[in-house]
This record gives C-alpha cells, sequence and structure tokens, in this order.
C-alpha cells in the first residue's frame, strides 16, 4: 500500500509538468500551499482524500485517468532508475546556489526513504529550513559548514553527518569551488 501511496505523488508531478505547470499554479488552483504540492510530489507527505481529489480537478482530468497511472505493488527484487529518469526538485524554499537532483524515493512499510544530489556552489545562500525526516549527508566533493540549531560543523570529501531534519539547518559553502553530497532522507509515512 505504501508503495502506491508514493506512486501518487510520482504521479501528480508527472502530470502537472505534461500540463507545463509550475507547482504554484498547481497550488493557486487547488488552494493549497506550494510547500504542500513540494511534499506530496517528493513523497514526504501523504495528502488527505479531500485535498488529493481538489488537487486531482485543478489538473483538469477525470480522477480515473490519475489513478491508471500510479505506480502498482510489485515483486520485484530490485528497483533500476536510468540517470535519465533523475529531475531536478522544484524546492519551495527561497535558496540562490542550491541545486538539489532527486535520483531515487521509495517507501519500505512505515519507512519512506529519498536519495539526492546536492550540489552546493560558492557563496550560496539560504535560511535554516526544517524538514520531518532525519537526514544523511556524505561529502562526494569540496567543504561545507553545516549549521544544526546553533552548532557549526566542518565536513570535507569523505566525511558524513546524520542528524534529526526538525532542527533548523543550513549548509554553508565555505570553498571557491562547489561542494556535491548525497543526501538520504529517512521518513516515517505515520508522520
Amino acid at each position: 500500500m505504501s508503495d502506491f501511496l508514493i506512486g501518487i505523488g510520482k504521479r501528480l508531478k508527472d502530470i502537472r509538468k505534461k500540463n507545463n505547470l509550475t507547482i504554484n499554479d498547481l497550488a493557486t488552483r487547488a488552494s493549497v500551499s506550494n510547500g504542500l504540492v513540494s511534499r506530496i510530489e517528493n513523497g514526504r507527505t501523504i495528502p488527505s482524500l479531500p485535498v488529493l481529489l481538489e488537487l486531482i480537478q485543478s489538473l483538469d482530468i477525470d480522477a480515473s485517468y490519475f489513478f491508471e497511472g500510479v505506480e502498482k505493488k510489485s515483486n520485484a527484487k530490485f528497483i533500476f532508475v536510468p540517470k535519465e529518469n533523475q529531475q531536478v526538485i522544484e524546492k519551495e524554499v527561497e535558496a540562490e546556489g542550491f541545486k538539489y537532483m532527486h535520483i531515487f524515493s521509495k517507501s519500505l512499510h512505515s519507512l519512506g526513504f529519498e536519495a539526492v544530489l546536492l550540489t552546493l556552489q560558492p557563496n550560496s545562500k539560504r535560511d535554516k529550513v526544517i524538514t520531518d525526516a532525519w537526514e544523511f549527508k556524505y561529502i562526494l566533493k569540496g567543504k561545507v559548514k553545516y549549521i544544526i540549531d546553533n552548532e557549526e560543523i566542518e565536513l570535507q570529501e569523505g566525511d558524513s553527518l546524520y542528524f534529526n531534519g526538525k532542527l533548523p539547518h543550513v549548509p554553508v559553502s565555505i570553498s571557491n569551488e562547489d561542494c556535491m553530497m548525497l543526501v538520504l532522507y529517512f521518513y516515517s509515512d505515520k508522520s
């Protein structure tokens, strides 16, 4: 069942993009926040039935058409995601110099999982954010300073960091080259 629910977000995003709508366009039509649409599309929250039906109606499609394309649970032994299926994530947070590339997400039992490549450019800027996930960061290239709550940790290539995303946090560029990191989000479907 949880795979089906994760498929709803992917289907919503696919149809929205096919209709050349931005997250803001869809949110405005459905009278919901940009953040809620983004979280649903990226599998971080499951919409209530009234909200889901409002979103489907706002896409000007039939509900039966929407659910035809939702991923069905399978007994596959592995999941393969080719590079060309990876997508840049549109974040609702104002950020400069942050590029998020969605590479994988799946829900297994009550645990949701998402993998993202984050490229942090020199002189990038963003306020602290909070997420509903436990976050794991692995530095692939470069250097970065992470501010978590009021503590600062410097990380470089090969270092990793794991923390509760409910604490306000932000990565800060500390070099004149891009910093690239693998970001894993672990979240509970029950949250």
